[in-house]
Order: C-alpha cells, then sequence, then structure tokens
C-alpha cells in the first residue's frame, strides 16, 4: 500500500489486510470474528491464531481487532464518532466573516457607529448594496478590499495505551486449580475491554478537571474531551476559581486553551452553544422540553445539524417523563455505529434501537458526567454533536503485543511470566464550534 488516505487504508496497513470484506466484525451480533477470519479458526497462516505460544503471539493481530471493533461498533461515545486517518497536525478553520464579525448571524449597526466595509460591524447599508456603474475600491460607492479571516488548529496525536503481566506459575495453576483454562485469554478479554472503556470515558472526561492543573497536571494526555471541546468562554469562567475548577483560567493552562488557541480572553470562533446557568452554589436548573428546544434551534441558526445527542440514562428517562406528561412519546429508530460513526439503518444491517428525540438519536453513555454545583445531584450533561465537523484521527488502530516465557524469551520482559500491551494512538479534533452545544448543571 502506498498511501493511507482513509481510515479503511489505516486499518488494512495495521492488520495487514489488503482488503476488506465489509462490516465483518460484528461485536453486538454475538459473533466476534476478525475482518475476514473467525477469532477461533485453526489456520497455520494466520498470525496470532494458531501456535499462540510460539513466536506468533509476540505480536497479536486478532486481539487488536476485537478492541477496535469494541471502539467503533457499540453505543458509546468512541463510536459516534467518524473515524479519520492521521494525515496532518492540523487544520485551518474559519475564523470570521468578510464582514460582519463572527457570531451566528451577521452583526450590523444602524445608528452610524458601526465600523467601515469589511469591519465586524458594519453599518446595515455597507453590507454589499452598490450605485450603478459603481467605482471600484471606492469607499463612497461601497466597494473596497476584503477577506474572510482564517485561524490555524494543532494538535498532537495521543497514546494511550494499557500494560499488564503474568506470572509463569498463575497460568499453570489457573488450569489446575482455578479451572479458568487459559488465563491469558481470559485477562486479554477484559484488559481490552478496560482499553476501550478508558478511551469512552476520556471522551466525557468532566471539564472542571482540567482546572486542577495540581492535582491532574497529565490530563492532556488524554483524548481531548468532548466536554472540553463543547465549551464557550463564559463557561469556563462560570465553572473556575473555586466554583467547579480550582485553578485560576487563563490563556495558557489546560481549561483555557484548546488546539493552540485559547477561550479565555474573549469570546470566538472556539465558542460552543452552552446552556449552563452560573454554576453557583445550588443553582441547578429543572430540565425542560424548552431548553432542549432552544438548543437545537440555536444550533440550527448557527449552521449545525445535530446529528446525535449524547447522554446518560438517567436524563433520557427525565426526558421520557417529561414527554409522557404531555401525552408524547420518544420515537425509536436503528442506529449503527461505524468507523465513520452513527447512522441509521439500511436493509438488514445489525444495529441498536434507541430512543430519539426530534429524529435525532439519543445515545446512552454510562460514563456521561453530571456538572452541576449542588447538594443535590443532578442528571447526566446533553451534548448535541454535529458529527460531520467533530472526529477521532487515529495514527495507530488499537494493537495488541505479548512477549515472555509463554513465546520462549523470558530475559525480553526480564521475569518468570508474560508480558503484553493494547495501544491506541488517536486524537479528537473540531472543525466547526458553534455548530456543537452543551446542556449542563440540569436535574
Amino acid at each position: 500500500m502506498g498511501y493511507i488516505n482513509t481510515i479503511r487504508d489505516l486499518e488494512a496497513a495495521t492488520y495487514g489486510l489488503p482488503n476488506f470484506g465489509g462490516n465483518s466484525l460484528l461485536k453486538q451480533a454475538g459473533v466476534v470474528q476478525g475482518l475476514h477470519t473467525a477469532h477461533d479458526i485453526a489456520d497455520a497462516s494466520a498470525s496470532g491464531v494458531s501456535g499462540i505460544g510460539t513466536t506468533t503471539g509476540m505480536y497479536n493481530v486478532i486481539y487488536g481487532q476485537k478492541v477496535w471493533s469494541m471502539l467503533n461498533r457499540e453505543v458509546n461515545a468512541l463510536a459516534m464518532l467518524s473515524k479519520r486517518a492521521y494525515a496532518s497536525s492540523g487544520w485551518r478553520i474559519l475564523k470570521s466573516r468578510p464582514f460582519g464579525g463572527s457570531a451566528a448571524t451577521l452583526t450590523l449597526q444602524s445608528d452610524g457607529t458601526g465600523g467601515g466595509i469589511g469591519s465586524d460591524d458594519p453599518q446595515a447599508d455597507e453590507i454589499g448594496g452598490v450605485p450603478e456603474n459603481a467605482g471600484l475600491s471606492t469607499a463612497a460607492d461601497g466597494l473596497g478590499s476584503m477577506a474572510p479571516t482564517y485561524a490555524q488548529l494543532f494538535m498532537s496525536p495521543k497514546t494511550v495505551a494499557h500494560q499488564f503481566d503474568i506470572s509463569e506459575l498463575a497460568m499453570e495453576m489457573a488450569q489446575i486449580d482455578d479451572g479458568l483454562g487459559d488465563i491469558r485469554a481470559i485477562i486479554r478479554e477484559d484488559m481490552g475491554k478496560a482499553h476501550a472503556e478508558a478511551q469512552n470515558k476520556m471522551l466525557v472526561m468532566p471539564l472542571e478537571f482540567y482546572g486542577e492543573s495540581s492535582a491532574l497536571g497529565d490530563i492532556e494526555r488524554n483524548y481531548t474531551s468532548l466536554l472540553k471541546i463543547v465549551s464557550s468562554r463564559a463557561e469556563i469562567l462560570a465553572l473556575d476559581a473555586g466554583v467547579l475548577a480550582t485553578d485560576t483560567a487563563s490563556a495558557t493552562n489546560a481549561l483555557g486553551k484548546i488546539y493552540g488557541e485559547e477561550r479565555f480572553t474573549a469570546a470566538s470562533f472556539l465558542d460552543s452553544e452552552v446552556d449552563s446557568g452560573t454554576y453557583a452554589a445550588s443553582s441547578v436548573r429543572a430540565l425542560t422540553l424548552t431548553k432542549i428546544n432552544d438548543m437545537i434551534r440555536r444550533l440550527r441558526v448557527a449552521g449545525g445539524s445535530p446529528k446525535v445527542i449524547l447522554t446518560g440514562y438517567d436524563t433520557i428517562q427525565a426526558i421520557a417523563d417529561l414527554l409522557q406528561a404531555q401525552e408524547r412519546f420518544m420515537d425509536r429508530k436503528e442506529v449503527i455505529p461505524t468507523v465513520n460513526g452513527v447512522r441509521g439503518i439500511k436493509g438488514q444491517e445489525v444495529g441498536f434501537r434507541v430512543a430519539t428525540y426530534y429524529d435525532i438519536p439519543l445515545i446512552p453513555v454510562k460514563e456521561m458526567t453530571s456538572t452541576t454545583n449542588s447538594a443535590d445531584t443532578g442528571i447526566s450533561d446533553m451534548l448535541f454533536l454535529d458529527t460531520d465537523h467533530l472526529w477521532l484521527q487515529v495514527m495507530k488502530p488499537t494493537q495488541y503485543f505479548e512477549d515472555g516465557i509463554s513465546n520462549g524469551n523470558p530475559f525480553g520482559v526480564g521475569r518468570l511470566g508474560n508480558q503484553a500491551l493494547y495501544r491506541t494512538i488517536a486524537e479528537t479534533g473540531c472543525s466547526f464550534f458553534l455548530g456543537q452545544g452543551k446542556i449542563t448543571n440540569i436535574a
């Protein structure tokens, strides 16, 4: 393979498969298999499947594929994002229009205080209407040079890895006393689930945790949380300085900066639509259908198109109760998570039936946080995501490595046992912040 242009190309390069035969990793259907071959196949040519105690066990392709399947084909936060091959460490984003500012709608003035041609707040009569035979570059005729403003955002790939080891004695005794059989296979499976679960948790990491640099100085090693991406200057200021986050936000710390820019100094193109209230003590608000409808309306006015709503099971139940009180009920639809994000069902493909609100799937995430500053327990936050502009950029899909005494190489790991590792390299990205929304501080 000469070039990696798509996530399929990257999977093929990683797992050694030149062609992909469709969606063949159907964990949700009760079938866990490789992209072409079943997991339990007794095929000597399938690397890492047979002869696990020989040198083929050092690099086990199949287990990496199984975890990659968990990340892409289960109903969780990570599976809702489309996956893109890591092709660059930055991207350009429209920061401001040629005139009229960077808000959802054009900013205009009508009292003579507005700026001139191409300004952020032009007069209402200076946005393109010109006289007959207007002179080029003539301010009096309403013509002059203008241009949009762009910003360049940067990201660094994040390495997520989980290591574990098994002693030789434990491997032998598991087949005698415990009756577990192959303890290596059992631990591989459970560690694979933990590897997937940890990445899902990173995506819903509470925003206030980024304001704890003294206690959580390494939090930026994780994937950037959706709670941080879908935020705003107003929300950061509301939770900062001891309200929910103890650090004082600035343009340079983890709470204030994102993708090489910062949203602390002033409102900007980095601000999403956020309905959070003040985060003052006991300021939790009641969730209403009006709040949800207003958020959807604001996102559509801004040019966004919410594809999914991520929240917790408790919030989905609260929405159902609100609708039932009005003798209305949530619709349901089938969705299937793939490397291209969540999409609707066509034909006989295997998927999940989830509740919807205004035909937007409500995706339950068990790790979803509740952001509130109240003695009363709030319900889970709600993330309204336009996943056309929100993605996971993948440098290395999940891979599994193992070596040790079972592979005839105890010197490689320096112990009488085996060491193993799951590793994924990726990072979340966003190219349209105003099209993303969040409702927090609710009960």
